[in-house]
């Protein structure tokens, strides 16, 4: 409980943090401002930071102690190219472009952690917080794999989680194994009569 009421504490900063996100959604490879927004925050709480990784990508990291154990916590800056419908004072101010898929509050999420774990230091090891560009259909996770993210940062684990609306708050859900639908492209090739999509 004591972390939840250290956490209570900047409620209100992160709250503005995912208005601001959310007002200026950037699509894959583009979250420039979202980038950078992150880098700041991380550098404010004292974590080192690093830029750029596969474009857009950032990563902070975080020791304390001793110990050569290291974990990643993961969050996706991208939004969508969806028109915002809404009407509340942070809509999206790019048009054509939303946060419909949460990923400005799972930033918010991981900065509020790095700040908790960077003022409490209650943990031993290193935490590196990887802010991934281009979730949605683009594999900005594989880009930043490939642009040698584990090589600098190697990890025994990393968590991400994936907000579901509906849930009770303060519960989360966990299962082994797949869990949620991903995006993928693939063909399909149909051997018959000719139709129509509609009147098969």
């Amino acid at each position: 409980m004591q972390t939840i009421k250290a956490i209570e504490q900047f409620q209100p900063d992160m709250q503005a943090w995912r208005r601001d996100i959310h007002a200026h959604p950037e699509t894959a490879f583009e979250e420039h401002r979202t980038a950078q927004l992150v880098a700041d925050k991380l550098r404010e709480f004292g974590l080192e930071v690093e830029t750029g990784i596969a474009g857009t990508g950032v990563v902070g990291t975080l020791t304390r102690g001793r110990g050569n154990r290291a974990i990643g916590l993961r969050a996706d800056l991208d939004a969508l190219p969806i028109v915002e419908q809404n009407t509340f004072d942070h809509v999206s101010t790019h048009p054509g472009k939303m946060h419909a898929c949460g990923h400005d509050g799972h930033t918010t999420m991981l900065l509020g952690a790095a700040r908790y774990l960077a003022e409490s230091g209650d943990f031993e090891g290193t935490v590196n917080f990887i802010f991934q560009p281009a979730e949605e259909n683009e594999g900005g996770g594989r880009a930043m794999i490939e642009a040698g993210l584990f090589d600098k940062y190697p990890v025994e684990s990393v968590f991400g989680m994936h907000n579901i609306p509906g849930m009770a708050v303060g519960t989360f859900a966990i299962k082994p194994g797949p869990m949620m639908a991903a995006f993928d492209i693939f063909k399909l090739k149909v051997t018959g009569r000719g139709g129509h999509a509609a009147m098969p």
